[in-house]
């Protein structure tokens, strides 16, 4: 009869014998080296995909599982454009952000990988189970938790120090001020990695946790060339035109028909936000957070006495 330790080597044996299965162990040259600097590094990594992309330069993307519209198309779009770029995007096949930024690696052909809090052979939420099939197939699913492991809430948080701690820097996108997000990038910066954040509209809730971590001393980020920049020799094998604005598909996307009426009824004349939500039929909210993306994509700029126009090139 076998002893329960053995009962479980003997059920981890019989796992790693499926296809694309693989039991990493810390003296396995695949083991991720920044992994194995943490002072609590895994023993075991349980992987179901290519453990050769453990070793890639990678970026950690996280935030809310309830972002808004415009939130959750920027963490597609920097996770697309930054893969392009060489990044291996990480997160952790949560609703809403995190899930935002594995299709956005991976429909721009890069390599994504997700850690779980759970073991590999459960998904949670099932309904990213097509997702994780995906990242299994062009990426890796990862955790530290045997593969029967069910999902319990406890092990959620456990699992935020593997996001952080593969990544070279992590990118929060959107976050409250009490969030797992921020608790990921607490632990990216007692782990000495680089904390970037993206500024968002004083009126949106989800806004609170970037802006703090901005007020704490994280780089602000507009472009992914403000990532590529700060990581400077870390990342300088990636593409040369990292200094490029988002793809096509950005947040402002000309074929959203908020932003076009928003850019239509502002013109090249100064106007208030609550003119142009008179005039736009969205509500102040929705006006203050577009105003803000586009700023940003240098699309229309700030006047005096709080009024937009549209830029003047």
């Amino acid at each position: 009869v076998l002893s329960p330790r053995e009962a479980a080597a003997d059920a981890d044996l019989q796992w790693s014998e499926q296809d694309g299965a693989h039991i990493l162990t810390r003296d396995d040259p695949r083991y991720p080296p920044l992994l194995a600097q943490l002072s609590e590094a895994p023993i075991v990594l349980y992987l179901r995909g290519d453990p050769g992309i453990l070793a890639d330069p990678t970026l950690a993307i996280v935030g809310s599982r309830n972002p808004t519209r415009q939130g959750r198309r920027c963490a597609y779009d920097f996770a697309k454009h930054l893969g392009q770029s060489g990044f291996c995007i990480v997160s952790g096949l949560a609703q809403g952000i995190d899930a935002a930024a594995h299709e956005g690696a991976l429909d721009g052909g890069a390599k994504t990988v997700a850690f779980l809090g759970h073991g590999i052979d459960h998904v949670y939420p099932a309904s990213n189970r097509e997702l994780a099939a995906r990242i299994a197939r062009q990426g890796a699913l990862v955790s530290e938790f045997p593969p029967d492991t069910t999902p319990r809430r406890e092990l959620f948080p456990q699992r935020n120090r593997l996001i952080s701690g593969l990544s070279l820097g992590t990118l929060v996108v959107e976050a409250a001020r009490r969030s797992g997000s921020l608790i990921t990038a607490r632990l990216a910066a007692e782990q000495g990695r680089e904390i970037f954040a993206i500024p968002g509209s004083i009126h949106n809730p989800l806004s609170r946790g970037c802006h703090l971590l901005i007020r704490q001393g994280a780089k602000l980020v507009e472009t992914g060339g403000d990532i590529v920049e700060e990581l400077g020799m870390l990342a300088e094998h990636l593409a040369d035109d990292a200094d490029e604005p988002l793809p096509s598909q950005s947040p402002t996307s000309e074929n959203d028909t908020d932003y076009e009426m928003l850019l239509e009824a502002m013109g090249y004349d100064p106007l208030s936000p609550d003119e142009l939500s008179s005039s736009c039929g969205l509500t102040i909210d929705q006006v203050s957070s577009m105003l803000l993306i586009l700023e940003l994509e240098g699309k229309i700029e700030a006047q005096s006495g709080g009024r937009y126009s549209r830029f003047h090139r």
